[in-house]
Parts: C-alpha cells; sequence; structure tokens
C-alpha cells in the first residue's frame, strides 16, 4: 500500500476520488479494519478448532511429531491474533494524535504479516488433520495441493491484476 501521506490536500488522486489526505486516511483505515474483522473470524473458528482438540480421548494417542506440530499451529493461531490485533492497540495508543497515517500504514504491514501467519495456520491444520486421520504423506500432498492453490490465489493472480491495471494504482 502506498503512504496515505503521498495525497494532495484536496482533489483527484488519479482514482477519481475527491478528497483529503485525512479523508483517504481515514477510509483507509476502515478498509484495514474491514479485513482484520475477516481475518479474525477464520483465526478465532481455527484457534477453537485446535484448542478443542486437546480434551478428545484420541489426544493421548498422538506421536511426539504430531504434539509438536498441534503446539506449532496453537502457537501460530495465538500469534496471529496478537499480530491482527496490533494496529487496533496501536490505534487506541496514538488516538487523537492525529497520526492516522501511520497507523493505517502499520495497520497494512501488520494484515500482510497476518495473512502469512494465517496461510501456514490454515495449511499447518489440514497438515496436522491429514497426518493424523490418512497418513504422514497424505499430509504432505495435502501441503503441497494447499500451498500450490495460496500461491495462485493470494500472489499470482493479484500480481497479474496489478500488472493488467499499472502497478502505480493508487488507493
Amino acid at each position: 500500500m502506498d503512504s496515505v501521506r503521498d495525497s494532495p490536500s484536496r482533489g483527484d488522486l488519479g482514482d477519481g476520488r475527491d478528497e483529503t489526505s485525512t479523508e483517504r486516511a481515514d477510509r483507509n483505515w476502515n478498509e484495514v479494519l474491514q479485513e482484520l474483522r475477516v481475518l479474525q473470524t477464520g483465526t478465532q473458528i481455527l484457534t477453537g478448532f485446535l484448542l478443542a482438540l486437546a480434551f478428545q480421548p484420541a489426544f493421548a494417542d498422538l506421536t511426539d511429531g504430531q504434539r509438536l506440530l498441534y503446539l506449532s499451529l496453537v502457537v501460530l493461531s495465538a500469534l496471529s491474533a496478537i499480530v491482527a490485533l496490533a494496529p487496533v492497540a496501536l490505534h487506541r495508543a496514538l488516538f487523537r494524535l492525529r497520526a492516522k497515517p501511520d497507523v493505517v500504514n502499520y495497520g497494512h504491514a501488520a494484515l500482510v504479516t497476518a495473512l502469512v501467519t494465517v496461510a501456514f495456520l490454515v495449511i499447518g491444520v489440514v497438515a496436522f488433520v491429514f497426518d493424523v486421520v490418512v497418513s504422514g504423506s497424505a499430509a504432505w500432498a495435502a501441503v503441497i495441493a494447499l500451498a500450490v492453490v495460496l500461491l495462485g490465489l493470494w500472489i499470482v493472480a493479484p500480481a497479474v491484476i496489478r500488472t493488467r491495471n499499472g502497478a502505480g494504482g493508487k488507493r
């Protein structure tokens, strides 16, 4: 995301919007919040799933490797929640200090970091389930398949669209 400080004081930003830099920062902050809400819902569901597993009778049958993977996923789940909530904590800490452009840029960086963390979390949860239910080789097959889909949808498709639309488009 381009810095919200790049915009003129008022006028068309090249995207047909007539807004001040403050209005742009407010709009961008609202977009970050919406994206965080979507991300947090999925993360909370995965976290609940993971936490519930430890209390299932079959949990005692896990191998040491499966336990290590499980605990790694619990840590990733907590980390994704912490990172996704960081922009909100920063916003509270800087409330009314006229730092909205900095909060938006921080929020963008935290959101991208949270997306990467959640990507590893989702793929890891599927790998864990496949490993427990089917086999380790099935888990690796699922990891590879999901990684290809994730890279295609989250990296390749946006890159293609960005190239088609010209990489310099501002928000």
